[in-house]
């Protein structure tokens, strides 16, 4: 059930719907401690009585959270309140870079500014030993003074947690090892090791950077088919 204005959840208090997505809903809210409006990311019923869809909320607070670089979102929170869990972030205003690629193709200046705020927030990623594995427009924000902030680490991992097997490479950074063979990602996006199913290093969010830059350039993607099958042998093949 959505959560109305005035409710409280934590030591936050709602103030109005953002959005919603798969997962959950996000509301801005107000931290009365340190009086500033902050993002509320609320997981939804359905996917809180998920293992694996706990775990994914829970990876992207830890991921985001160990990170503190201006071009990725600040987590400040994560908890549970009355069966539902929350991560508390920071708010960003803007728009997201996929509403940006819809008004058409990125002038060269703005792109570079773009480009090189993505690639200096995902090496502070790397350099932290985070891999992103859903790097996409929609996961990415613009703020109105030219700021870029990487979003959704959901689908991170730690590289290096452990090594040997495929599994053990794989670790995410709750602890669990995802099962080789899973493909994990958005598709259009994916680097050929993911659609594979294979262990990913940073070298796959380079990939999905250059995906990225290349769509803002051409306003096209440059492995896209009429279906979801079609668009992954198109990176594995072409």
């Amino acid at each position: 059930m959505p959560l109305a204005s005035g409710m409280r959840l934590g030591p936050y208090e709602i103030i109005e719907a953002l959005g919603a997505g798969g997962m959950g809903e996000v509301y801005r809210a107000r931290d009365p401690r340190l009086g500033r409006d902050i993002a509320i990311k609320v997981l939804n019923e359905k996917t809180s009585e998920s293992a694996g869809g706990r775990a994914r909320f829970e990876r992207e607070a830890r991921a985001a959270g160990a990170l503190n670089h201006p071009n990725i979102l600040a987590v400040y929170d994560f908890g549970l309140d009355n069966g539902r869990f929350y991560i508390a972030s920071e708010l960003v205003e803007g728009e997201s870079l996929r509403d940006r690629i819809r008004r058409g193709p990125v002038p060269v200046r703005e792109l570079y500014r773009i480009a090189v705020q993505l690639a200096d927030g995902m090496a502070a990623a790397h350099a932290a030993g985070i891999i992103h594995r859903d790097l996409k427009p929609p996961n990415v924000m613009l703020t109105p003074e030219g700021r870029v902030e990487i979003l959704d680490f959901g689908l991170a991992r730690q590289a290096g947690v452990a090594r040997g097997s495929a599994a053990a490479a794989d670790s995410t950074l709750t602890g669990a090892a995802t099962h080789p063979g899973t493909v994990l990602g958005t598709v259009a996006y994916m680097s050929p090791e993911q659609v594979r199913g294979q262990a990913a290093d940073h070298r796959s969010d380079q990939f999905s950077l250059g995906v990225i830059l290349y769509e803002m350039a051409t306003d096209a993607r440059p492995f896209s088919a009429e279906t979801s099958v079609e668009t992954m042998s198109a990176t594995l093949n072409d």
